[in-house]
């Protein structure tokens, strides 16, 4: 790495005032660095490069600017980096600034860096204070990531993943369920987005960490929300069903077309299960959700599916929706407690139900590498 004097040289030239030639030489430099992760690391213990990192981010060259972006959104990568970058640096004011100005061209690495910096509960805290102290709110980034095409020069879709990290707070949680702003609502439709993965996947996360909370459940599930067409449909096929079962379906789900696709990402189809199995927590929600005939989806669904951990998912939801009802006492499955020696045999099972899966896993793609000699294209 740079000696004490090649550093204070290098930060001499990281500046607004100094000529463009030499400062982008010097910002593609510090880019490079934060390419590794020693490099990272050396910045780390290095706050005066983090400050001139955000600072350059208002020079007049655009080219300057995009290194600048580039190297913060790798820092970001770096859950090392997240304390230093927001405590050591005003870069969070800065993003918020300019992440709400609909012709700012680089609003994208502006989320990218975001929804990093908020992966980690301790930096999330600082991202949702930053929101609250610009006097911005959760309230206008739904607001802009709901506005199609807020920015013409960016897709904004990294506020998906953001809004899924800051619902690991119990305080944007509440705002989500706020039953007097319909947010929750306004965000539904993007379980099906299909122009982007990472806007659908970051809902469909937001929605399962809202879904941690059971005393909203029956809320969530009524007329008011209706959130369970949303979660079905992305798992719904063009399997023909019987009429009764049919029938018994939200209306969404009826009679579905021969051309109905699933969710191709397998992370996200498993996100939407783990979140139908934590509406499953209670006894009204587990009858609303029989009710409306939520097993003959997944039973059609576990026929199709081929990712071992997404089926795993899928038959522990079966398993309640199908299983008998808890005794008296124990309806909640939230609240139930689990004896120590039981929760450590189940800890136990699964981790080999886990490392079964990985070995299915490779070897399924070992077979499926091996071809036939003669027949290599």
């Amino acid at each position: 790495m740079l000696s004490d004097g090649e550093a204070k040289e290098l930060l001499s030239f990281l500046t607004l005032e100094m000529r463009a030639d030499v400062k982008g030489q010097a910002t593609g430099y510090i880019l490079g660095l934060t390419g590794n992760r020693d490099g990272c690391r050396y910045l780390q213990s290095k706050p005066d490069f983090l400050k001139a990192l955000v600072t350059l981010t208002r020079d007049p060259s655009i080219a300057i600017v995009k290194d600048c972006y580039h190297a913060l959104v790798n820092l970001s990568a770096d859950e090392t980096l997240h304390q230093p970058l927001v405590k050591e640096t005003d870069l969070l004011a800065i993003l918020f600034q300019n992440l709400l100005d609909p012709e700012y061209m680089f609003a994208d690495r502006i989320c990218s860096i975001l929804s990093n910096l908020s992966r980690h509960e301790r930096t999330c805290r600082d991202v949702f204070s930053a929101l609250q102290e610009q006097k911005i709110g959760l309230d206008k980034v739904v607001e802009i990531f709901c506005t199609e095409g807020f920015n013409k020069k960016a897709s904004l879709h990294y506020l998906g993943p953001l809004l899924s990290n800051l619902t690991q707070l119990p305080e944007a949680r509440h705002f989500i369920l706020d039953k007097d702003r319909c947010v929750i609502q306004r965000l539904l439709p993007y379980t099906q987005y299909e122009e982007s993965t990472t806007r659908r996947g970051g809902v469909v996360g937001t929605l399962r960490n809202c879904c941690f909370d059971c005393s909203h459940h029956e809320w969530l599930l009524s007329d008011a929300v209706d959130i369970l067409p949303y979660l079905l449909l992305p798992l719904a096929g063009p399997e023909e069903l019987s009429e009764e079962e049919n029938e018994g379906l939200p209306v969404d789900l009826q009679y579905l077309p021969e051309d109905k696709k699933r969710e191709d990402d397998p992370d996200i189809r498993k996100m939407l299960l783990e979140t139908l199995m934590l509406l499953t927590a209670t006894k009204v929600s587990r009858e609303i959700m029989k009710n409306k005939n939520v097993y003959p989806i997944m039973r059609e669904f576990h026929k199709w599916e081929k990712d071992p951990h997404v089926i795993s998912a899928c038959e522990k939801l079966v398993q309640v929706l199908i299983g008998d009802e808890p005794e008296a006492g124990m309806e909640n499955l939230m609240e139930v407690e689990i004896p120590k020696d039981v929760e450590e045999k189940l800890k136990e099972l699964d981790t080999k139900e886990q490392e079964q899966m990985e070995k299915d896993k490779q070897e399924s793609e070992k077979k499926q590498n091996e071809s036939p000699e003669g027949l290599e294209r």
